[in-house]
């Protein structure tokens, strides 16, 4: 890099952006890009919330990395992005993230995260309010078929018990007609003799 990067270099700029862009990894996302497109400078988080990056290079890439800066996934919010142009710093080689002290660096991370957990809970109470209709949905089938096939026994059950009723009558009709054939045998058997 070192001096030929700093021959082709045309432009410095210094942009203040604001909106939700601390704590969501916004520190993190910008140096990925910045490095990718081959740009110099820094990104510092600022007491009033918002970010200021200083950044270096050719202009086509510089107008690049703004472009991905407004179009920075959620949870990145860009409300507005001021831009200033600077004079370039030959002593900046590499784009680098300025850290504050421990603790807002741990707000930072944690804060990123806290935000992406927000979001997956929010997608999963989504899913879980679909998934209780679904389930309305599932359990009134099942009351209607519980319903209809109740219908079905209870016709079922008069049924057998139609069949049950009739079948003990029947059986007492034949044992009723087996011991009158029986006497009228035995009578015929003693008159024979």
């Amino acid at each position: 890099m070192g001096i030929k990067y700093f021959k082709k270099m045309f432009k410095a700029y210094n942009l203040r952006i604001y909106g939700k862009v601390q704590r969501v990894g916004f520190k993190r996302y910008v140096p990925e890009h910045a490095r990718r497109l081959k740009l110099a400078g820094q990104i510092k988080n600022e007491l009033d919330d918002s970010v200021s990056i200083f950044i270096q290079g050719e202009k086509e890439n510089i107008d690049k990395l703004i472009e991905i800066i407004k179009e920075a996934p959620q949870p990145i919010y860009i409300e507005n992005i001021l831009i200033r142009e600077e004079t370039p710093k030959k002593e900046l080689k590499y784009f680098t993230i300025v850290y504050g002290d421990l603790g807002e660096e741990l707000q930072e991370g944690f804060g990123a995260m806290q935000e992406v957990f927000m979001q997956y809970w929010k997608e999963f109470k989504e899913y879980r309010d679909e998934f209780k209709d679904f389930r309305r949905e599932v359990r009134d089938s099942f009351y209607k078929i519980d319903e209809k096939y109740g219908e079905i026994s209870i016709k079922l059950t008069k049924i057998l018990e139609i069949l049950v009723n009739e079948s003990r009558e029947t059986r007492e009709l034949i044992l009723e007609n087996i011991k009158l054939t029986r006497d009228v045998l035995e009578k015929i058997l003693k008159e024979k003799k």
